[in-house]
Formats: C-alpha cells, structure tokens, sequence
C-alpha cells in the first residue's frame, strides 16, 4: 500500500498524495469523513483512483498516528 502515496515537495508543497496524481490524501480523507462511498469518490471526483488507493490514504493516515508520540501531562490540584 505505501508505493501507493508518494510525498513530492514541488507537487502541493509535499502534502501525501495518491502515487501518480496530484490527488491529495487529505482530500481524500475529507470525502471519506462526509460519507461519500469509494464508488461515489472513484466515479463523481476521481476517476483515476481506484478503491485500493482510497484504501491507501486511510491506511496512510493510520500510520501517521500510529507513530505520534502523545505526551499527556496530568494536572494534580
């Protein structure tokens, strides 16, 4: 799944995009949040992605914040 996005800087200031396209991940990610289906996101925005794409941007963010370090700092009154 990672060949699948690709990090360019000259391509939307290095944002994650889906491999190939200058679809971004956020983008992506946005749609998915607003209920629209993978049909709906491959048919009516992007017809150059395929489902296993979309899988790859959800993916994507999962491993982001699964390497963030959370630091919580606990107030003791």
């Amino acid at each position: 799944m990672k060949e699948r996005i690709s990090v360019n800087p000259n391509i939307h200031f290095g944002k994650p995009c889906v491999a190939g396209t200058r679809i971004t991940v956020q983008n992506v990610l946005e749609l998915i949040r607003e209920g629209v289906s993978f049909e709906e996101i491959i048919q009516d925005y992007y017809p150059d992605l395929e489902a296993k794409d979309i899988q790859a941007c959800i993916q994507y963010a999962i491993d982001i914040l699964a390497a963030e370090d959370v630091h919580i700092s606990v107030e003791v009154a």
